[in-house]
């Protein structure tokens, strides 16, 4: 897709170089890096939490809170020792309550970010919680996954902005509930709806895919980075820690997200050399981020 493609309307900036990775102040503390929380993981998907946080520490957060059901948080601290845990309210099949909300509420003052989304799964409870967080929270944050899902049952992008940075993360699918578009409609216009919808609701998107779009409706990043071997399972909830944690570390939304998806897709590419395209998975992809880093540094 090239700026001919977009709505003369529409027409925005294309960026196309890198913003600088955030500065390691040699007086810095964990404190000093980042305090992120993750809201991820269900039954049956606590792998996500586990990708997605353990993505957040290897881009240099110096704190990241995994919150996730009591059913599966043991599961999820078990996965990575270097993450704290946040142990929500749940029912008996694992799906968080209204008391979890309560609880999140409490913690999220602490934090510089926050992500929610991640193998979450579906449920009323989960529409409300992510609507209140989408709306009340003054802290940047990332919204990926069955987060984007909830957002799309509720409709709360009708409502007003929240006035605060939201990096909304979907692949095609989730980005055709969120917008009305089919999918055929979005693959054949990828830069001019992204523009379009991140314009009309002050949002920074990110469309995953080949070429990764991200755009705030003024200016739009097309990614270069990445291979077939990142179409793997896993492989967003890598991306959304990364976001996460650059946010935390004080990036502005487009900055985080447009350094996060080359990061990522540089990530895959230095994992491919080692593992072939075919033999990636994403457990691989959070220790090649370090050498991604390096390449900016």
């Amino acid at each position: 897709m090239n700026s001919d493609s977009i709505d003369p309307a529409l027409r925005t900036t294309e960026v196309t170089k890198l913003p600088k990775f955030p500065v390691r102040i040699p007086s810095g503390h964990k404190g000093t890096f980042g305090r992120v929380m993750l809201i991820a993981g269900s039954p049956g998907m606590t792998g996500a939490a586990v990708l997605a946080g353990r993505s957040a520490l290897r881009c240099g957060s110096g704190l990241v809170y995994v919150a996730s059901g009591k059913t599966c948080i043991s599961e999820i601290a078990v996965g990575e020792p270097s993450y704290l845990t946040v142990r929500l309210a749940d029912d008996d099949s694992g799906r968080l309550t209204k008391v979890a909300e309560t609880q999140i509420l409490q913690q999220l003052p602490q934090m510089n970010a926050f992500a929610i989304g991640p193998g979450l799964g579906r449920s009323p409870i989960l529409n409300s919680l992510v609507s209140t967080l989408y709306h009340t929270i003054q802290l940047p944050a990332v919204f990926d996954a069955d987060a984007l899902n909830s957002l799309a049952e509720s409709r709360s992008l009708e409502t007003d902005p929240p006035g605060v940075d939201r990096v909304l993360t979907p692949h095609p699918g989730e980005f055709a509930r969120l917008s009305g578009y089919s999918i055929r409609e979005i693959e054949s216009n990828r830069v001019g709806l992204a523009i379009q919808f991140a314009k009309q609701h002050d949002v920074v998107l990110v469309l995953k895919g080949p070429g990764t779009v991200v755009t705030d409706g003024h200016r739009y990043y097309i990614n270069t980075t990445g291979n077939t071997g990142m179409a793997t399972g896993g492989s967003g909830d890598v991306l959304t820690g990364i976001i996460l944690s650059l946010l935390g570390q004080g990036c502005l939304s487009f900055e985080a997200a447009q350094l996060g998806v080359y990061l990522h897709g540089l990530a895959g590419d230095l994992a491919a050399k080692d593992w072939t395209e075919p033999g990636l998975i994403a457990s691989d992809l959070p220790q090649y981020v370090p050498k991604a880093i390096a390449t900016l540094l």
